[in-house]
């Protein structure tokens, strides 16, 4: 268990290669949330849902990404990322999409072990910084904050420019994940009918 830290699940998406809610999807008897929910859950003593509007039914703690204010109300993981980091009391958080279904705990104590002396710890897979399985110290908010004041992109890698960044190669994360499943997202039908295929065999 990383008692210093909290997840976030981001879970407030448009999902509009998907067609529909990704969050509610099926995958083996589980919603694509439910399997992220039960991964973050058996590594951090708490787990916040940030989402567009409020999830009936869920029993986590949930936050609004409308309700951050600073000019976030334009939705998005930057929004998402600050409205959990408003929420969290903990000096660190982790943030994951509901789409990534198979990231390992594994993973996470891996990049966790990174952490010191930075402000973020973000893998870099096949040259692509992994911005939504990646650890924030909550004092990024302020760097966030200060970054939308100034017009800055809304985009996470724009703001990393902006933080003391620890990037983990893939090298290094092979030992916790051998086929590096945990950053494989579901954007499409064909990904969740892929990963339900693989499961199965």
């Amino acid at each position: 268990m990383i008692s210093d830290c909290t997840a976030i699940i981001l879970a407030g998406g448009d999902s509009q290669r998907m067609g529909c809610d990704k969050a509610e999807l099926l995958l083996d008897g589980q919603s694509l949330l439910q399997r992220v929910t039960a991964k973050m859950q058996q590594v951090f003593p708490e787990v916040i849902v940030s989402v567009r509007q409020p999830r009936p039914g869920l029993n986590l703690p949930q936050v609004c990404d409308a309700q951050a204010g600073d000019g976030l109300q334009g939705g998005g993981p930057l929004a998402g990322l600050a409205a959990g980091l408003g929420r969290v009391t903990t000096p660190w958080a982790f943030l994951v999409a509901c789409d990534m279904p198979f990231i390992e705990p594994a993973m996470i104590a891996l990049l966790a072990g990174y952490r010191s002396g930075y402000q973020a710890v973000v893998p870099v897979v096949q040259g692509h910084q992994q911005t939504l399985a990646a650890f924030y110290a909550a004092d990024c908010l302020d760097a966030l904050r200060a970054h939308l004041a100034r017009g800055g992109k809304n985009s996470l890698r724009a703001l990393l420019e902006q933080l003391e960044v620890q990037y983990v190669d893939e090298s290094a994360l092979l030992p916790a994940d051998s086929a590096l499943r945990s950053f494989r997202d579901i954007d499409t039908p064909e990904d969740i009918e892929t990963a339900r295929d693989q499961l199965n065999r």
